[in-house]
């Protein structure tokens, strides 16, 4: 009997073994973002990742950060060292072009995020910076009407990205409030900047309705300004990018209507879903643009997030 039962053990074990299906192997996804010189840049890191760990289950993962192109470069051969089988890239600098299109030559998926680069067979997911300042246009009329004065600060270094929120807002300003006055400033996506060339705006201007700003940062700093110059005029300032500490003014200044145009960093968990979905062999389209989302004192609430770094 006991001979009887140690076979009957025995099949039993070598029957399990026979059925049982091997461990299905993960893809492998690598994210090349800059290192820290923004708070907006300091999150795609943040949302790549806990994106990538939701997936944890599908994919394995490698983030890797930057300060330059070299260095950019150098951490996209150790990627695909690694095995990548796509890597989602958020290059900032010119001089990726080549690499990234080696790259995708060697069969590697590669889906670029936000910046626009030439490189031939990559996807890309990207915000609306035109469609931005269309949304800022039409929010600033409702507020204070079509021919109220707005100060408009572009920031000319950010290339296209300012152009384009720029463009969106005039050709939006034309043709719905062409009797419109517009006063147009440059500054940068920082606070101090907003701070220093608002104060100096303030000085120029003793009437001004309403602010086009292009940046969370920027009108952080320009609310500054209008505080500690006293100046009660102003009912509207916009923004852009989704910054938690922006989002917190809105409820706190019931006399100045505080609006950011979504341009979140968040957007590079769908760039790390297009990668798993093209991996997987699911038909997706090249670009994917992300549509443009208005936050104001109305649904902030909706959109905070305490452990984002931005």
């Amino acid at each position: 009997m006991k001979r009887i039962a140690l076979v009957l053990v025995l099949a039993v074990l070598f029957s399990s073994l026979a059925f049982a299906q091997p461990a299905a192997a993960k893809f492998k996804i690598g994210v090349l973002a800059p290192a820290v010189t923004h708070g907006w840049v300091a999150a795609v890191a943040y949302h790549a990742e806990n994106r990538l760990k939701e997936l944890g289950d599908e994919v394995e993962y490698n983030i890797q950060t930057s300060n330059n192109a070299e260095e950019m470069t150098a951490q996209l051969d150790d990627l695909l060292t690694w095995g990548a089988d796509a890597i989602v890239a958020f290059p900032q600098w010119t001089g990726m072009e080549v690499p990234i299109q080696r790259a995708v030559d060697s069969g590697v998926i590669v889906v670029n995020f936000d910046i626009v680069i030439d490189v031939e067979g990559i996807y890309r997911v990207t915000g609306d910076n035109y469609d931005m300042g269309v949304q800022g246009a039409h929010y600033i009329v409702e507020k204070v009407g079509p021919e109220a004065i707005v100060v408009m600060l572009e920031v000319p270094t950010s290339g296209s990205v300012s152009e384009l929120r720029k463009a969106g807002f005039l050709d939006t300003i034309k043709e719905i409030a062409p009797n419109m006055t517009i006063y147009t400033y440059a500054t940068k996506f920082t606070v101090e900047d907003g701070l220093k060339d608002m104060a100096d705006i303030l000085m120029r201007h003793p009437r001004i309705d309403a602010v086009y700003s292009m940046d969370d940062e920027t009108s952080m700093g320009a609310i500054q300004a209008i505080r500690e110059a006293g100046r009660t005029d102003i009912k509207v300032i916009t923004g852009g990018g989704g910054m938690q500490d922006y989002f917190l003014m809105m409820p706190e200044n019931e006399d100045i209507w505080i609006q950011s145009a979504l341009y979140s960093p968040a957007m590079v968990k769908d760039a790390v879903d297009v990668a798993l979905a093209v991996l997987k062999g699911e038909e997706v389209e090249a670009v994917k643009v992300i549509p443009t989302t208005i936050v104001d004192r109305t649904n902030y609430k909706d959109f905070i997030d305490p452990s984002s770094p931005y």
